[in-house]
């Protein structure tokens, strides 16, 4: 299951999504996420999907690389569905015992359901085709206008970026860390939650000091390159919009109007 995790990974690739400049990405999904949480009838719900399968595509990153990313949170997306189905007063369908299914609630839980996905999905094709480079500078450049006000673009950045990046490492890990318990007959999968709670604790406190370690590693290596944060620094690769990248944030921001106008 940690295997299916993709938050964080970044998967090579000559698609013209790769090529689009982070910046472009970053606004585009947050006009993504806008239009996703705005629509609220089937007309919507259609022009999203299609919307949201044509930007997969055009990531030329396998189709099922996305679909692992949804396997390890299908829990919570059953359960936020179910007790929409529940809770959501309206006209009921079946009961089951004290509990009844209501039309409303399961038109609404399966509403949530398809947001929660096209959510993970849409938001994995950020950092899918994004390498976490390009991510620190893409986002330090959208934080530069808060510096007039203090906040510290670049550091901000890399700790987000730092965060991203070691997901996978703290993964592979922790796989390791698991197998090693269980070579020595631990069992994390039988019994009640008190006793798989219990199981964990083998499991967290080397995960803990690895990634403590991890930390310290890679402070040392920042310090013994000088690294001294975003002052006076320089990059390689200036980052430039091109023709394509306004075209992107164009399409975004008129599929956002479409959400607001069907929100009328």
């Amino acid at each position: 299951m940690l295997k299916d995790i993709t938050i964080g990974q970044y998967i090579p690739g000559e698609s013209f999504i790769h090529r689009l400049d982070p910046r472009s990405k970053i606004i585009a999904l947050m006009l993504y996420i806008i239009a996703l949480f705005l629509l609220f009838n089937a007309i919507g719900y259609y022009a999203i999907v299609i919307f949201s399968v044509v930007i997969i595509l055009a990531s030329q990153v396998p189709v099922r690389i996305y679909l692992k990313g949804i396997r390890p949170l299908a829990f919570i997306i059953v359960l936020t569905m179910v007790l929409h189905f529940f809770m959501t007063p309206g006209t009921p369908i079946f009961n089951i015992g004290p509990l009844k299914v209501t039309q409303e609630g399961f038109y609404h839980g399966l509403q949530m359901g398809a947001r929660l996905i096209l959510l993970i999905t849409v938001t994995s094709v950020l950092t899918l085709t994004t390498s976490p480079i390009s991510l620190t500078d893409g986002i330090e450049r959208l934080l530069n206008p808060l510096k007039k006000v203090g906040v510290p673009a670049h550091e901000l950045a890399m700790m987000m970026t730092i965060a991203l990046r070691f997901i996978p490492t703290l993964i592979e890990e922790t796989e390791k860390i698991m197998k090693a318990q269980m070579a020595r007959g631990a069992d994390f999968e039988s019994g009640n939650i008190i006793k798989r709670a219990k199981a964990l604790i083998p499991l967290l406190v080397p995960l803990f000091v690895s990634a403590f370690r991890r930390a310290d590693d890679l402070a040392m290596a920042m310090e013994a390159r000088c690294y001294r944060g975003g002052e006076n620094r320089t990059r390689m690769k200036q980052l430039k919009y091109t023709f394509i990248d306004f075209i992107a944030i164009i399409i975004s921001m008129g599929f956002l109007v479409f959400a607001i106008y069907l929100r009328l």
